[in-house]
Parts: C-alpha cells; sequence; structure tokens
C-alpha cells in the first residue's frame, strides 16, 4: 500500500498507509487520544473523525477540551434535541440547530408553545436517543433530489435553505436512526457519548434573523461528556446569576442605563468613582513605563475617516453628523486621531520609541439585540496606546506591552492565556515585513516564557495581533487585552521619520489595549469581585456607625479624621438599631465598618468589622487608619487583618 505523510501539531511527522481514516491515525498516535477523540483537522477543514486521509496533510486531532471539540459535541447534540422534538412533536418544523459558546439551540416552528414541564420531557426523550448509540451517518444528494427529500418531509425552512445553496454546492445530510437532518457536519460517530445534556430556556427568535419573517422558538442547551462537567457548568450559571453586573450595578449604586439612551450608560457618583481610581491606576503604571498621555477630538471630518479606511469599511457602526455642510463622523476607535497627533511634528530615528496613550470616548452603533450592560455599550472609552518604532524595537516593546498587561491582571487576581493571530488570506504588507513582525511576537512571547496559542491566518488584514483572554474567579473567559502591528495605517497617513542615513522612512507601529472597554472590564470586575471590591478601588472604604444619636458627634469626628486622611467614608446616622446598619453595610459590601459607641467614645476608640472577616476588635482611630492606607498604596487584593 501507498504511503502518506502526517504532520502533527507537535511538528512530528507519521506516516500512514494511503486512505486511512483521522480515527484510525488517533488510534495509531495513543489508545487514549482514540478514546477521547471528538473530531479531527485535515489541512485546516473540521472534518468527522471517519474521514478518510488520501494524500500528505498536516492533521489535528481535538477532544471535548479543544473548542473545536466542543463545537462538534455539541452540534451532535442540537441534532438530538431536533430528534426528541420530531418524536414528541411530530407536526414541528426544524429551521437550525448551530453549536455557540457553552452550548447549543434549535429553532423550531411549531404551533404548541414550549413550557419549562416540555422542557424536562425533551430532555429525558435526548438522554434516550443519547443511550440509544445510534449511528451517526453522512449522504449527499443532488440539488432536485435534496428539494424533494425536504419537501416529501414536509420541512419548508430546510427546502429554502438548499434553495439558497450556490448551485454547484454539495448538500449533505446526516442521519441517526429514523432522524435525518440537512447539515454540513462534522459530527461525532454515534448519540452515545452525549451523556449528560440540560435544556435551559426557550426564547423567540425571527426566521434568519429578520423580523418580517415568522417568529421561531429557539431552545438553547448545553452538553458534557460527563455529568460531573455539567454539574460544575450549572454550577458556574447560578454563581454568575448572583454575580450578574447589571443586577449588583444597580444594588451598588455604579450605574444604570435609561430608556433616554439605550446603550449609553450613566455612571451614578460610586461608579465614577470606582471608574476614575481605575483610570488612576492606569495612568500611574503607564507613566512608569514611558508613555505620554494625549486627547483626541470626539468628531472628525470624513476625509479623515476616508484616509483611515472606516468611511468605506466601517460606517454602517459609526454615527455620522452635518456640520457646516460636511459630513463629520463621531470617533468609533482612537486610532486615526493618534496619528494625526504623531503627523502634528517631523521625527527622527532618534525619537523612538515612541509610547503615545490616550483614554478616549468612542461610540459604535450596536444592534439593540446585541447591547448587554456594560458589555456591550454603544459609548465607551478605551485605554488606547499607540507605540511608534523602528523595525528593531519590535520584539523589545512586545514585551514590554506584555508585562504591563501581566502586572495590570495580576494586580485583580486574573489568570490569563495568550493567542497569536497570523497572516491571513487577505492581508496588507510584504511578505517580508509580515516574517519580521511574525518572528517578533513570537520571539517576545518565547523570552517571556508566555505558552500560547496560535491560530494562524486569524490576524487582522493590516499586522499579526496577541489577544490576551483573562480568566475570571468562576472560570470565565474574556478577551481584553491585544497588542496588534499595523502596517496599514503607517501607509494611509504617510507617517515618516529621519532614518541615520538622513532618509525619510516609515515607523512601525503597535495598537494596544489593556482594560478593552473600560467600562467592560468594570462589569468584569464587579462580576469576578461579586460587587466585594478590594479597599483600593471600594468606592466607599469605611462607614462610620454610631449605636445611637448621642454619640453622632464622636461619629462625625471620627469620619473627619478619615476625610482628612483620604479615606473614602460614610456615615450612617439614621434612627436605627446597630444590626440592621451593619446588614445594610454589608449588603453595600464596604469593605470597613467602624462601630461607636459610649465605650469607643469614652476611650476615644474604634470597634472595627471587616466585610471578609468579621469583627476584628476594638482599635485607635490612627491604627486603623494607617494600616488602611497601607493596604490602599499597596492595592492588595486579600484583606488582612487590620489589628
Amino acid at each position: 500500500m501507498a504511503q502518506i505523510k502526517v504532520y502533527l501539531k507537535d511538528g512530528s511527522v507519521k506516516e500512514f498507509e494511503k486512505g486511512i481514516s483521522i480515527l484510525e491515525i488517533a488510534k495509531g498516535i495513543s489508545g487514549r487520544l482514540a478514546k477521547e477523540a471528538v473530531t479531527g483537522e485535515v489541512d485546516g477543514k473540521v472534518v468527522d473523525l471517519k474521514y478518510i486521509v488520501e494524500n500528505d496533510a498536516k492533521v489535528n486531532i481535538f477532544k471535548f477540551e479543544d473548542k473545536e471539540g466542543k463545537d462538534v459535541f455539541r452540534h451532535t447534540s442540537s441534532h438530538i434535541l431536533a430528534q426528541a422534538i420530531k418524536r414528541l412533536y411530530p407536526e414541528a418544523k426544524l429551521a437550525i440547530g448551530p453549536a455557540i459558546e457553552n452550548g447549543f439551540y434549535y429553532d423550531i416552528d411549531c404551533e404548541h408553545r414550549f413550557t419549562e414541564a416540555d422542557l424536562e420531557k425533551i430532555e429525558k426523550e435526548m438522554k434516550k436517543i443519547a443511550s440509544e448509540n445510534l449511528e451517526i451517518e453522512k449522504f449527499e444528494l443532488p440539488r432536485e433530489e435534496a428539494i424533494k427529500y425536504m419537501k416529501d418531509r414536509n420541512e419548508n425552512y430546510k427546502v429554502e435553505l438548499i434553495e439558497d445553496l450556490p448551485e454547484d454546492a454539495i448538500i449533505s445530510f446526516y442521519k441517526q436512526g429514523e432522524f435525518v437532518d440537512l447539515c454540513a457536519g462534522p459530527h461525532i460517530e454515534t448519540t452515545k457519548p452525549v451523556k449528560a445534556m440540560k435544556l435551559l430556556s426557550v426564547a423567540g427568535a425571527y426566521w434568519r434573523g429578520d423580523e418580517k419573517n415568522a417568529m421561531l422558538q429557539r431552545i438553547y442547551g448545553t452538553s458534557f461528556p460527563k455529568q460531573k462537567l455539567l454539574e460544575e457548568y450549572l454550577h458556574r450559571l447560578e454563581e454568575a446569576k448572583k454575580r450578574d453586573h447589571r443586577k449588583l450595578g444597580k444594588e451598588l449604586n455604579l450605574f444604570t442605563i435609561l430608556e433616554e439612551g439605550p446603550g449609553f450608560p450613566f455612571f451614578l457618583p460610586k461608579g465614577t468613582q470606582l471608574k476614575n481610581e481605575l483610570l488612576g491606576y492606569w495612568r500611574e503604571i503607564h507613566q512608569k513605563a514611558g508613555y505620554v498621555e494625549v486627547e483626541t477630538p470626539i468628531i472628525l471630518n470624513r476625509k479623515l475617516w476616508e484616509t483611515s479606511g472606516h468611511w468605506h469599511h466601517y460606517k454602517e457602526n459609526m454615527y455620522t453628523v452635518k456640520i457646516d455642510e460636511e459630513d463629520f463622523a463621531i470617533k468609533p476607535m482612537n486610532c486615526p486621531g493618534g496619528m494625526l497627533v504623531y503627523k502634528n511634528d517631523m521625527h527622527s530615528y532618534r525619537d523612538f520609541p515612541m509610547r503615545v496613550g490616550e483614554i478616549g470616548r468612542v461610540h459604535r452603533h450596536e444592534l439593540s439585540g446585541a447591547l448587554h450592560g456594560l458589555m456591550r455599550v454603544r459609548a465607551f472609552t478605551q485605554d488606547d496606546a499607540h507605540i511608534f518604532m523602528l523595525p528593531e524595537q519590535i520584539k523589545d516593546e512586545i514585551k514590554g506591552v506584555a508585562q504591563l498587561i501581566d502586572e495590570i491582571y495580576t494586580r485583580f487576581g486574573f489568570k490569563y492565556h495568550v493567542e497569536l493571530s497570523t497572516k491571513p488570506e487577505d492581508s496588507m504588507g510584504s511578505a517580508e515585513e509580515w516574517e519580521v513582525a511574525e518572528n517578533s511576537l513570537k520571539a517576545a512571547l518565547e523570552e517571556l516564557g508566555l505558552e500560547y496559542k496560535l491560530n494562524e491566518g486569524d490576524g487582522a488584514f493590516y499586522g499579526p495581533k496577541i489577544d490576551f483572554h483573562l480568566e475570571d474567579c468562576i472560570g470565565r473567559t474574556w478577551q481584553c487585552g491585544t497588542i496588534q502591528l499595523d502596517f496599514q495605517l503607517p501607509q494611509r497617513f504617510d507617517l515618516t521619520y529621519v532614518g541615520k542615513d538622513g532618509e525619510k522612512h516609515r515607523p512601525v507601529v503597535i495598537h494596544r489595549v489593556a482594560f478593552g472597554s473600560v467600562e467592560r472590564f468594570i462589569g468584569i470586575l464587579i462580576e469576578h469581585f461579586a460587587g466585594k471590591f478590594p479597599a483600593w478601588l471600594a468606592p466607599v472604604q469605611v462607614k462610620v456607625l454610631p449605636i445611637a444619636d448621642k454619640f453622632k458627634a464622636y461619629a462625625v469626628t471620627v469620619m473627619e479624621k478619615m476625610k482628612e486622611q483620604g479615606i473614602r467614608v460614610e456615615l450612617d446616622d439614621r434612627n436605627e438599631k446597630i444590626g440592621y446598619k451593619i446588614r445594610e453595610a454589608q449588603l453595600e459590601k464596604v469593605p470597613y465598618m467602624v462601630i461607636v459607641g459610649e465605650k469607643e467614645m469614652e476611650a476615644n476608640m474604634i470597634s472595627v468589622r471587616s466585610r471578609d472577616k468579621g469583627e476584628l476588635g476594638s482599635q485607635e482611630i490612627d491604627l486603623f487608619m494607617n494600616n488602611l492606607k497601607e493596604e490602599i498604596k499597596s492595592k492588595a487584593l486579600a484583606v488582612e487583618d487590620m489589628e
């Protein structure tokens, strides 16, 4: 038999007989890999484990832990959901059922309105289908046969999907037991591995997202290969509900979003204090790292946005306005303004690297259905910076930015992972420029000892990028920080500097953010800390609680002393019992409560209670203040005893 070479992700090359399946390749690598394999990838295309490899190829084997593995596993789960619905409600018509982040859904046209009780019944049927261990088989039909096949099954949505496919499209179906679905695949081999599943909710969804079309019922679910994994996920969901930043933002009086401005958050006094602390920290560490700060206008004319390319490629996401009969746009990003700041002066190679930061307000038109608290808004603040440099400075500057982002995420107790995305098919710049850029990024990450996932061909069209995905305390990941090399804007804006040779050259530009959207980062922090911010971030750091009215004057004295020391302090002098005041302060998640009564007033002391550790006992005012100031100054995450 002829042999083929299989190039694996770890760089190794193995030889197999021509015509071998992905599953057999997995077995040839290790028995455990074959057992855990969910799907494969051949030369960048995700395929079934039954897929036959005929020629030399790059092959990856994905397990459930991999994104590609999860997607295929959950896409199969959506077919199991559809099969269960057709068994229980034969008149139901099927639309689409993709895998999504953390789960899957299926859109159904059915006269019966699905309830929570129905979801339980459907879920029970899904478990039965999984236990039947039905083989999942792919077959293909010519266009006209495929249309007739679905018309005979009264699946008009599937017919419409087939009719919209190109004339030469390969039309594939997947069969499991009596159930058949139009699908490009891939899928797992049988229904058996889907051992743990949960239907989560039902919502309305227009067919193809168009409000002129029929309203369908969308059933959401999730699935895992093990019950333990499902239970852990459901626990995280419950925890996430408790931590929902929209709920806590309202309870803690941090921000509000009103009907007068959907997608445009109002920051209330306490939320503004929190935001200002974050920005103060940003300025402090950037100043130390050699950045200067600029501010560019929010509205600039059409000519600028045409030069940057946004007017032609991003206009649907921009808010525009006419001023003196001329077109202007509200900036959706800070970069073009940053290029104009650079062009304001002549530059020499001696000026580099130039690290220029901007805390800039940007506006983007987001669809109303996509808006979500602070996580997806129409107006937000970006902690941008643009670094102008020589090609030989790229590696060191990337290292500097990565170390800065590491310092920031570590400060808040986040773990994170890094992804490097390289040249896409549609790209600007020469092959030599891309090679220098990609090698510089890889070298910087490797010298820092940062492991990274390589996303080949997934870079921006103007340059490769490094993305930082932080993980919060309940295991969710958020893409926040990014470092992007840009070949486009220096050319579009004709940026130059005078080199050692006296000639004009183009600088290399890095775009980078650490927080990303400051508003979104605040939303993440609210959920990460469940509103229990460390003392340095907390809008109110101390609440002074007099036991009775006659101790109010002493409480005011204590409060004023703390204010003089720069401590953010409030007095609760309501005519309420002390237990009630303590409970209220706990609900407000204030780090420290200072309780004063007769004993404290006579001894010129205070009684201290920590939000996180409970009673800390009687203390001298100055000692408490000094310890608290030290905690604030060090930006400590863990609350130490203030004794």
